[in-house]
């Protein structure tokens, strides 16, 4: 029995003139292996996501790049026509090689043509958010965005896109972004092991803007801490659930996109980040990333 929408933990945040649920869902690992070709049980990515939309997730994240473009095609059997609470965030600026590399495409004619794929294979005549990736597999990169982000400005005046966003980017790059136009969201690499972000969230909280954190249990390598487990054991919760209601309670501003292909995994996530963690757990998790 799917848990009803008012239990969703973390409640809601604006992006622009839009409302999502702070607890949202990441569509990558829908993909086969490594984020390459389809997934190996279909039925199961589609219930997933039926899943998600069922428990009041109204805030999914993708990109045509997953996949390749299969994450996209999978969202719109699953979902399309799309309810009018639920909001797709996608992102452009990296495409696929035939190696799973990351390969940048930033040159504006890749940007135009990325945004026209996602509006089509998603189905929709604008996309909700757009988040422009910067940097490389390794992280955040120094260098201007300047000439990439004013191609998805103009995008944005055409009509195809409603907000914008960035991506795998310094703090210098959402400043240098945000003199062009503004952004509704960042979406960083960050957990309670990785908080290279901190002044950056609070900062971006302070201005009404949301952090997006990708790897929110560390990617590819789970996290593992002696004393998140020691608080996962204090409370009888899992250590992956620990590290999502430390996320949603590390600021209001910042909103959840775990990733998953099992349905069980999903609603496990959403129970679990409801957990309430008292200040003596918060001290104790402090301590990993510092």
């Amino acid at each position: 029995m799917s848990t009803p929408p008012a239990l969703l933990p973390g409640s809601t945040w604006p992006l622009g003139d839009l409302t999502v649920t702070r607890f949202g869902y990441g569509a990558m690992q829908l993909a086969g292996p490594w984020v390459m070709g389809p997934p190996a049980d279909r039925d199961g990515a589609l219930a997933v996501l039926r899943e998600a939309v069922g428990l009041g997730i109204t805030h999914i994240d993708t990109s045509d790049a997953y996949g390749p473009r299969f994450t996209n095609q999978l969202l719109r059997e699953a979902l399309h026509p799309y309810p009018d609470a639920l909001h797709i965030v996608t992102k452009v600026g990296a495409t696929r090689d035939q190696e799973g590399g990351w390969p940048p495409a930033r040159r504006p004619e890749d940007l135009r043509r990325a945004v026209h794929e996602n509006l089509e294979r998603l189905g929709l005549e604008a996309l909700d958010v757009v988040n422009l990736r910067i940097g490389d597999a390794q992280g955040p990169q120094p260098g201007s965005l300047v000439e990439a982000f004013e191609t998805l400005v103009e995008l944005q005046r055409q009509g195809l896109i409603r907000h914008l966003g960035v991506s795998n980017a310094t703090a210098e790059q959402v400043a240098e972004a945000q003199a062009i136009a503004p952004i509704v969201c960042v979406q960083n690499m960050y957990n309670l092991a990785h908080r290279h972000d901190d002044e950056l969230i609070d900062e971006l909280a302070e201005q009404g803007i949301a952090y997006v954190p990708f790897f929110p249990l560390g990617g590819f390598t789970p996290l593992q801490s002696s004393a998140l487990t020691a608080v996962a054991t204090r409370l009888d919760a899992t250590p992956m659930s620990v590290a999502l209601a430390w996320l949603l309670q590390r600021s209001p501003n910042i909103l959840l996109i775990p990733g998953t292909s099992s349905v069980a995994h999903l609603r496990e996530n959403v129970a679990g980040a409801g957990l309430s963690l008292s200040d003596e757990d918060l001290t104790e998790l402090d301590k990993i990333g510092r």
